[in-house]
């Protein structure tokens, strides 16, 4: 529960969605809200146009993600996408939320001619504008694009935009599922659970007061992302985990979380729009959703061995200490170098990833 907060964008974002409560009856589901908070136009957290991505809440950010910590993220990265674009005969990288253009940046540097033409779906006006000025040294190579391309036969990338995406929230009372939504008590948002169909993928046992997640929409992206790849490779890096560790018994609060100048809380109905709303990302759905729209799964590996294969340990014997100190927290098992997971679909490649060479984990999913 949550009291309407006094800070100007939260107050008419929230104002929006009592509003809306109150056009669909007194309830909306908590995808419906999550949408509103994120991507609201002009208001929601990702639509304003500020830059929650760096180092230290200092600079008015709220998270880290791996190109801000460190280049030799882009730079690794930059090795798998060389190869797949070798094998299928492209010259084309197509990045869905391109945030900073940091990793863009990194990845330009890195292919230089390998890359004719780089594409970003981008659906925030201001961070578009960032990435221009950022990435204005490449001029008519890049292209800013706000829907998807009919046909990709190149390489695409997305890190962390899965996570990003609204999900549908599910509690057990030990006897039947709910979903969990949003509906508003004396002038309070607050959490309100209705019987539902619907299932997390796994029987369980569930504990009674379990609450978890499932995402329709990140496995729709998924859909339209294998329908669309004629010929290339996918490359998606998130935080997550495969089916049986997502939905393990003792995972019975689920893995919504909001982040704001770099501290954590769960609370997604407190400062609305001023916040990211997160949940982790099962992969074992992604992969199969793209399996069946007719794209190959190549690969699933945590970060660090995806990075660790693509040369990491080459860019850190030749980087400085602060470089390298940075660059471990991308290895480090309790920092991302676990959490964090690559899944690699495909269309048309014969292709063994040189990403996913050792530690590939596609039997797990």
């Amino acid at each position: 529960m949550a009291e309407f907060q006094t800070d100007s964008v939260s107050t008419a974002l929230t104002a929006r969605i009592v509003e809306d409560i109150a056009a669909h009856g007194g309830w909306i589901s908590f995808e419906r809200f999550m949408q509103a908070a994120l991507y609201t136009p002009g208001l929601g957290y990702y639509a304003r146009g500020t830059l929650p991505f760096g180092h230290l809440p200092s600079g008015g950010s709220d998270f880290v993600t791996a190109p801000e910590l460190s280049p030799l993220f882009g730079r690794c990265l930059a090795v798998q996408v060389e190869e797949a674009l070798s094998a299928c005969q492209a010259h084309e990288v197509i990045e869905f939320g391109a945030g900073s253009g940091a990793l863009a940046e990194q990845l330009l540097r890195a292919l230089d001619s390998s890359v004719q033409r780089y594409t970003i779906v981008e659906v925030s006006a201001g961070l578009q504008q960032r990435q221009r000025e950022r990435l204005a040294p490449w001029g008519s190579r890049i292209r800013w694009v706000s829907q998807w391309p009919s046909d990709i036969h190149g390489v695409v990338v997305g890190n962390e935009v899965l996570d990003a995406m609204p999900a549908t929230l599910l509690t057990f009372d030990g006897e039947q599922w709910l979903e969990r939504g949003v509906a508003v008590h004396e002038g309070v948002l607050m959490f309100a659970d209705r019987p539902t169909p619907l299932r997390p993928p796994v029987d369980g046992p569930w504990p009674a007061g379990t609450v978890t997640e499932i995402q329709p929409q990140a496995r729709a992206f998924m859909t339209g992302l294998a329908q669309r790849l004629t010929r290339g490779m996918a490359l998606l890096i998130d935080y997550g985990f495969p089916e049986a560790e997502f939905y393990h018994p003792q995972r019975s609060s689920g893995t919504l979380m909001c982040h704001r100048a770099h501290q954590s809380d769960g609370d997604p109905l407190r400062d609305v729009g001023l916040k990211d709303i997160t949940v982790h990302v099962d992969f074992t759905a992604m992969a199969l959703a793209a399996q069946d729209a007719g794209a190959d799964v190549l690969g699933y590996t945590n970060q660090a061995n995806f990075l660790l294969n693509c040369g990491l340990d080459r860019e850190l014997a030749q980087a400085d200490a602060i470089q390298r100190s940075r660059a471990q927290l991308l290895m480090a098992e309790h920092e991302m170098g676990e959490l964090f997971k690559v899944l690699a679909i495909g269309r048309g490649l014969h292709l063994d990833p040189l990403g996913f060479v050792r530690g590939d984990r596609m039997h797990r999913l």
